[in-house]
């Protein structure tokens, strides 16, 4: 027969509210009962039933987890860093692709925190950043915390994880001026994520700090794309004078560029330079291995998921936590040609 809570309960010599405490991690138990309680749960085999926690009681331990984002890397990243968050603290996770454009987005997650009783959810970009999303799941009382690209929070809205892309755009556009790049081109991510739009500003403060003109013609629209980073290298190995380096939003647009750098006989990096963002598994995988930002997008979503489990306990807890994206150097920047 099946291993319940009361068995549990029985053999630990607790009562049953004691090993439901134990088993959501409740801070309000003493360590001596919490190891008499894991002893009884290891020696039966028991295994909590999620379905039935949620059924029970009014508390819900289930984490929801929403993006829009074309990086299957990013995705698996963040889901492994939720999960190690769940697992430590007793909670499951859902996962929730939508579309951010969509002109229901706002029903559709209200919907989703109702009917799935989720305790909480991890919002990344460039849900994290909708004005119209976050008032929508306010106005429901429900749990968030936001995932965001900036140095500050401007708008001081609940629990929120900062990455400074900013900063790690001016380190890596550094690296190249150093190496002796005058002549940088910049592709770009999607314009509707916050992280585009710092790390471009990023780019631009580094030329403007070493007193280098801004090319116009340098810079392309994309999106988080391999085939964007193809499309956009294109038209920049096509221009009459065009740069001796590149910097790209991400790593699978700066792949792409790589790709299609090389398809027209370019050496990668004697001929061009290309760097990327993110240090994804994308920047290990080409030939020659990309310079870029190492960003810890698991350890990201493992903290943010952190804050949001404690807040809800009613734990103290930080509500804000910023992270800084460093450079990575590689094979793919060099010196450029005389």
């Amino acid at each position: 027969m099946k291993v319940t809570i009361n068995d549990v309960a029985k053999y630990a010599g607790v009562s049953i509210k004691t090993v439901s405490r134990v088993t959501n991690n409740e801070p309000s138990v003493k360590q001596a009962t919490v190891d008499k309680v894991n002893e009884a749960i290891k020696a039966l085999n028991y295994q909590p039933n999620l379905a039935a926690r949620n059924l029970a009681g009014t508390k819900s331990y289930a984490i929801g987890f929403i993006y829009d984002n074309p990086n299957a890397y990013y995705i698996i990243d963040m889901q492994n860093g939720i999960l190690a968050a769940c697992k430590d603290k007793g909670y499951e996770l859902v996962i929730h692709p939508c579309n951010a454009k969509s002109e229901t987005i706002c029903d559709e997650l209200t919907a989703l925190v109702k009917y799935s009783r989720l305790a909480g959810l991890v919002l990344t970009p460039p849900l994290s950043e909708d004005p119209k999303v976050l008032k929508a799941l306010t106005e429901i009382d429900a749990n968030y915390v936001r995932i965001i690209a900036g140095e500050k929070d401007k708008d001081q809205n609940g629990l929120t994880i900062l990455v400074n892309d900013k900063f790690g755009a001016v380190e890596i556009t550094q690296h190249l001026i150093d190496l002796g790049h005058q002549h940088i081109a910049f592709l770009s991510g999607d314009l509707h994520h916050e992280s585009t739009k710092e790390r471009l500003l990023g780019f631009k403060q580094a030329l403007t700090i070493n007193g280098l003109e801004l090319d116009e013609n340098y810079i392309i629209e994309g999106k988080y794309s391999f085939e964007s980073g193809v499309d956009g290298a294109n038209k920049l190995i096509k221009l009459e004078h065009r740069p001796t380096a590149i910097v790209a939003c991400n790593d699978e647009i700066a792949a792409g560029a790589l790709f299609a750098a090389r398809l027209a006989g370019l050496d990668i990096p004697v001929d061009l330079s290309i760097v990327g963002f993110e240090d994804s598994p994308f920047s290990r995988q080409t030939w020659p291995k990309l310079t870029t930002v190492h960003q810890p997008n698991a350890e990201i979503a493992q903290v943010a998921t952190e804050l949001l489990i404690a807040k809800r306990r009613e734990q103290d807890a930080i509500y804000s936590k910023t992270f800084t994206p460093e450079p990575i150097i590689r094979d793919s920047s060099a010196i450029p040609k005389p």
